[in-house]
């Protein structure tokens, strides 16, 4: 259960699993979600794909998969309308790195979470 108040929370474990393919995906290059679709994830908008991959090449590390020190870190918020999601990827050098995914979950959007972008903050 996702909570409506101003404090961050840790990332809820039903989401982590969804977290851990997107990031599967993004590993893999995919970052429309294209070839690894993901239960409950938008597709990700070419323009947002493109921005995606640009940062991702900028940091200079490869992404990994996700480690559990990720949740550590994670974090999402209610923001009047939608919870914000922030998740700190993994390279193949940092099992955090300061890469992450920004990503919102609207209320009444049946669970559909949208991936915004993948930028260092």
């Amino acid at each position: 259960m996702m909570l409506k108040d101003d404090a961050e929370h840790s990332i809820p474990e039903p989401w982590r699993t969804t977290f851990r393919h997107i990031a599967n995906a993004f590993v893999a290059g995919d970052y429309e979600l294209a070839h690894h679709p993901v239960e409950g994830v938008a597709p990700v908008a070419p323009s947002t794909a493109e921005h995606i991959a640009s940062s991702v090449s900028g940091y200079g590390e490869a992404l990994a998969p996700l480690n559990d020190s990720t949740w550590e870190r994670s974090i999402y918020r209610w923001m009047d309308g939608y919870w914000q999601l922030l998740v700190d990827l993994a390279t193949v050098v940092e099992p955090v790195s300061d890469l992450t995914l920004h990503a919102k979950l609207y209320e009444g959007s049946g669970s559909r979470l949208e991936i915004d972008s993948v930028h260092v903050p």
